[in-house]
């Protein structure tokens, strides 16, 4: 039977390429000039921590990893900015952290869209991936044009294509 798999992934060195790009382009700026930044990537937790001296630097910087991260086929949706940037002293620091691999909640919410669809097709969560099995090509088809379409705020990878 034709399967494929819905994945949540981001490539390590894809990331790590964004945020030196972004150091370099920072470093470069004329409005970051003499300005505290810093800018640290943990490639184990894909979590990156950024330090400046004012909360609109850190706008500035977040949106230039978000632009740079997206020439690098990284969605922004994968990029978890809710955490509000804090004052330590006299910086501003705000750990982003990056999503890598679907939660149990958000494969869940794949599954209800998919079994909610009416299609032919039998969805199952194996640990961070949901797994779409169908009778034809043109059904998973369908699911994959379905997820791209619903507003599920993560970003999707569709692998595994197996007829």
């Amino acid at each position: 039977m034709p399967s494929f798999d819905i994945v949540s992934k981001v490539d390590a060195q894809a990331l790590d390429n964004a945020v030196n790009v972004t150091t370099k382009e920072i470093t470069n700026r004329f409005d970051f000039k003499g300005s505290h930044v810093e800018i640290k990537l943990d490639k184990k937790e894909f979590k990156i921590s950024i330090e400046t001296e004012d909360d609109m630097k850190m706008r500035q910087l977040i949106d230039v990893l978000i632009n740079r991260a997206h020439k690098q086929n990284i969605a922004p949706e994968a990029f978890d900015t809710s955490k509000e940037s804090y004052q330590s002293g006299k910086l501003t620091k705000q750990e982003v952290s990056v999503r890598n691999g679907l939660k149990q909640e958000d494969a869940k919410k794949i599954v209800k869209l998919i079994k909610d669809s009416g299609l032919k097709v039998q969805a199952s969560i194996n640990d961070d991936l949901v797994r779409v099995t169908g009778k034809k090509i043109d059904d998973l088809q369908e699911v994959i044009a379905l997820c791209r379409g619903a507003e599920l705020g993560i970003p999707l990878q569709y692998e595994n294509m197996r007829s």
